[in-house]
């Protein structure tokens, strides 16, 4: 059988170049194409159900949300593996499935189901799903601060990462979302500006005022009205009440009652008014001071090299358009790993390419012939490329490590052996190779 293979190649030489040229360019199209990471991803397929709960326990969260989510998903198609944590202010559910599951019908079918439990939960709780990411889709992080020579940034480290935390949330987060690839960017650090009205209890008392009622007239002031369409002659006219607060001032300035009073009775009178942050559970430092740090999750089966090589270049085009004094600072960038992973990939194909051909050529004393089972080497590196696409497999130092690894100790000399031997009965080169 292998004679006849070596025969029909040496008699159809045509056909044969003509093979190879299509090898080479499927294999350098798929090469283009298949997703380069460092190692290999191999997390499931799972989709986590997180809930943020604000003041109830642990055991009240499990009881309240995480079991009747629980039950309620229990029983979905292709779902192998069931979990949960319950702590205080989150409530996390991992539905694990088939390896075979498409990763979007998942998130559906979980969807669907989790529409059926939002009546059981507790009011305000809003279940949401996780990013469509892995436990490796973390490719690029960043931080940011102000210049050192800045003249415009805040007296205090506290108004300093209040600011810089607006910036990445309104300006950096949503335009990096943009990048094709990107599934979230993620947050840590800084504080959350908020307006925060600090009511007086002995001042509330002596007026008779509840906290319900304080809590209502501010409600009550933040929002804008419609009041609908009045006909006038041939025009229509849109009405609405401007009713919304803008600044601090207008919030303490807000009339309360009357009572029996000449002047009503403001906000400002029983409560404090002021900028101030939410409760938060963490921070991040960067080089022993408080910093925020922030990252890009990379979406599910795509290439992290190009998705932090992307988010980079995104991330330049934002700097010009953050305010002055505002520096963004790139801290870790999956695509250099990378780099390295497909350098080392590169010089084990040459350096093993290279000392094939010299050690055959030193035995067998034929440049020609070791010239033709070194070729070996890269063909077979680009069908395999080209296998790798095909079957979903992304290219890491593991996999093309051992590929080419492969190609380089076996299969050149098998091809010399069989060659060899088949061509020359009475050749004992095969029995030295």
């Amino acid at each position: 059988m292998v004679a006849q293979i070596f025969d029909f190649a040496l008699r159809q030489r045509v056909f044969v170049l003509l093979g190879v040229f299509a090898l080479v360019v499927a294999g350098v199209w798929s090469g283009l194409r298949l997703p380069i990471d460092a190692v290999p991803d191999i997390t499931n397929v799972q989709v986590q159900i997180n809930t943020s709960v604000g003041a109830l326990a642990a055991e009240e969260i499990e009881k309240q949300i995480t079991f009747p989510i629980e039950t309620e998903m229990s029983g979905l198609q292709g779902l192998v593996e069931l979990r949960s944590i319950s702590r205080f202010g989150l409530s996390q559910v991992t539905l694990v499935f088939d390896d075979h599951t498409d990763i979007y019908r998942a998130r559906q079918l979980a969807t669907e189901r989790l529409q059926n439990v939002l009546g059981e939960l507790p009011p305000g709780t809003q279940p949401k799903l996780a990013p469509i990411t892995t436990g490796l889709g973390e490719v690029f992080f960043y931080t940011m601060d102000y210049a050192p020579k800045a003249t415009n940034k805040p007296a205090t480290r506290f108004e300093q990462l209040l600011e810089l935390r607006q910036v990445q949330e309104w300006i950096i987060k949503p335009m990096l979302r943009t990048v094709p690839g990107v599934a979230e960017v993620n947050t840590s650090g800084g504080y959350e500006k908020q307006i925060v009205v600090l009511p007086d209890p002995e001042k509330m008392m002596s007026t008779g005022l509840s906290f319900d009622e304080l809590a209502g007239v501010v409600g009550e002031n933040v929002e804008n009205a419609g009041g609908g369409i009045v006909q006038r002659g041939g025009e229509q006219i849109t009405i609405r009440s401007v009713g919304r607060v803008q600044t601090t001032e207008e919030i303490a300035s807000l009339s309360i009652k009357f009572g029996g009073r000449v002047m009503p009775l403001l906000v400002k009178d029983v409560a404090e008014v002021g900028i101030g942050s939410n409760f938060r559970t963490g921070a991040s430092t960067m080089n022993g001071e408080e910093a925020i740090v922030c990252w890009v999750l990379m979406l599910n089966g795509a290439n992290s090299r190009l998705v932090a090589q992307h988010s980079e270049e995104k991330l330049k085009e934002i700097q010009k358009k953050l305010p002055d004094g505002v520096v963004v600072k790139t801290v870790y960038n999956r695509s250099e790993l990378v780099n390295h992973t497909i350098a080392t990939v590169e010089r084990n194909l040459f350096e093993g390419a290279i000392l094939v051909a010299v050690v055959l050529f030193s035995l067998i004393g034929n440049w020609r012939a070791a010239l033709i089972v070194a070729s070996a080497i890269p063909l077979s590196m680009l069908f395999a490329l080209t296998g790798m696409l095909r079957a979903g497999v992304s290219g890491n130092l593991m996999s093309l490590g051992a590929v080419d690894f492969g190609l380089i100790v076996d299969g050149a000399v098998v091809i010399v052996r069989t060659s060899s031997g088949n061509s020359d009965r009475g050749n004992t080169t095969s029995v030295a190779i």
